[in-house]
């Protein structure tokens, strides 16, 4: 069965075994994005209009996701230019710990809005300790500082978009201001909880990461936040938008996300080959969300090949190091018991996977990078298919997931 994945600027062609099981985000029905967009402007949730939320404020921030988020967010500045003219507008991308956009990624991100408002735009740093400004303390003992943008503003606007995460259940919402605009600190803190069972994909009730980035949310509760999430389809086109409140317009939109990225899966394979589809693949930090979405239909001791550019290298070098550094994936995960910096979560959770699986990839990182961290490279993806499949028989199972970082296999 032949099958075209993506791969950097380009496509892969592949053979891969007839009966093969294709998981990928559903197909939705196909809407006008304007229409979308401009119906739920019409409709916030738990909020006044648009036009009353900025009445009477003068500094307005608009916080965006960064690069490697598929969020629309050209198509919503096209809606909202028109109401801030006249105000003081700071456009800051939510880089979390990630690096600042360059303005290559900020024409993509801004699209036709980029020439009116490129002199607005800043990223945030999570490492740039004069600008946090610092809230308090919640529930779960995180100690919160957020950028003090978001303290001298007079309104803010949140723009996301919604679909599963590897441990915040779903992105979008509270994820704007935790991690997106967050110090180092308080996201290290944020993030340990990540290693907690309970913290995964499509899981909010008990994920002790959620319910801390909701008490942020509370830390801020005097804040006037305005949010405008949008939940896409596979083809990275809008097919459902909620404003208002964010965190009811974040609920508003997780049905909508479930159906498109929660797939029903029948039984578990020997093979799992899943692909971190562009922008997903700009490093390894990122492309893990392929690995951990993927392990939900691989058996144990079974294959998995991950395919990803990670065009940047690894990102964020911490858990990279922790991973290199230890002799097993067992080791990992104990060491990781014992002391935490942020980034060890990811370490944690391919660690977890590497002790009962293999994990093979295919990506221009070098071969001894893949090495020190259990992972054994190939040349090519059909190369890695076909000794999969040597390795498990003809008669072997295998589950191809072309968008590995956002479908969430639900074994029935």
């Amino acid at each position: 069965m032949k099958q075209i994945i993506p791969y950097g600027s380009g496509t892969v062609e592949i053979d891969i075994p007839d009966n093969a099981m294709i998981i990928e985000p559903q197909d939705v029905p196909d809407f006008d994005e304007q229409v979308v967009l401009a119906d739920a402007m019409a409709n916030p949730v738990g909020a006044d209009s648009i036009e009353k939320f900025l009445a009477g404020g003068e500094k307005v921030l608009v916080i965006v996701n960064d690069g490697t988020r598929p969020t629309p967010t050209g198509a919503v500045m096209e809606t909202l230019l028109p109401l801030l003219e006249g105000k003081h507008v700071t456009v800051m991308v939510a880089t979390g710990v990630h690096r600042g956009a360059t303005d290559a990624e900020m024409r993509r991100i801004l699209g036709p809005t980029y020439d009116a408002l490129k002199n607005t735009v800043v990223s945030h740093d999570a490492r740039k300790d004069d600008d946090m400004v610092y809230l308090g303390v919640s529930g779960n003992g995180t100690e919160l500082s957020v950028n003090k943008a978001v303290v001298e503003s007079d309104r803010i606007i949140a723009i996301g978009s919604v679909e599963p995460h590897y441990f915040a259940g779903y992105t979008g919402g509270r994820k704007a201001i935790m991690p997106g605009v967050a110090s180092y600190r308080s996201i290290e803190m944020n993030h340990k909880m990540a290693l907690d069972p309970r913290a995964k994909a499509l899981a909010l009730e008990g994920n002790p990461v959620h319910e801390d980035m909701i008490d942020v949310l509370n830390l801020l509760e005097d804040k006037p936040i305005y949010a405008i999430m949008t939940v896409m389809n596979k083809y990275h086109k809008v097919y459902a938008a909620t404003t208002g409140d964010i965190t009811g317009s974040f609920y508003a939109a997780i049905d909508k996300a479930n159906e498109v990225f929660s797939v029903k899966l029948e039984a578990k394979a020997d093979i799992v080959l899943t692909v971190a589809k562009p922008p997903m693949d700009i490093d390894l930090y990122q492309s893990q969300k392929a690995i951990d979405n993927g392990k939900l239909a691989l058996k144990e001791g079974g294959i998995m090949i991950l395919v990803s550019s990670c065009r940047d290298g690894v990102g964020e070098e911490s858990f990279y190091n922790m991973l290199s550094s230890s002799d097993t994936p067992e080791e990992v995960l104990e060491r990781i018991k014992g002391e935490y910096k942020l980034g060890y979560h990811k370490a944690g959770k391919m660690a977890e996977v590497s002790s009962w699986a293999d994990i093979w990839v295919i990506s221009d990182l070098s071969d001894k990078k893949w090495k020190d961290i259990f992972i054994r490279q190939f040349k090519t993806v059909q190369e890695a298919v076909d000794e999969a499949v040597k390795a498990k028989g003809n008669a072997a199972s295998m589950v191809f997931m072309p968008d590995g970082c956002v479908t969430v296999p639900r074994l029935n």
